[in-house]
């Protein structure tokens, strides 16, 4: 489903409002990223910009809790857990 709206997007030009709270499905469905916390625009920007530097606390706290599935990042969590 998320390919066929892609590639409606790309055809037709279209504009998309899109709620989601899986941040794999914003980063590969959205241009531009708002953040709202209770109800309030905490951060807004371009996926990359958001992705890359979040300035709110509130992203920082939900980039931090998303699952890693890379190997590196699985590894390095688990000597991080280790050495504490």
């Amino acid at each position: 489903v998320l390919n066929l709206l892609a590639d409606l997007q790309d055809e037709f030009e279209l504009t998309y409002v899109f709620i989601s709270h899986d941040l794999s499905v914003v980063r590969y469905i959205a241009d531009d990223v708002m953040v709202m916390y209770y109800g309030e625009a905490v951060e807004y920007g371009s996926r990359d910009e958001v992705f890359a530097d979040p300035k709110h606390s509130y992203t920082k706290t939900l980039f931090a809790a998303t699952p890693r599935a890379d190997v590196a990042s699985i590894k390095a969590r688990l000597a991080k857990k280790k050495a504490a």
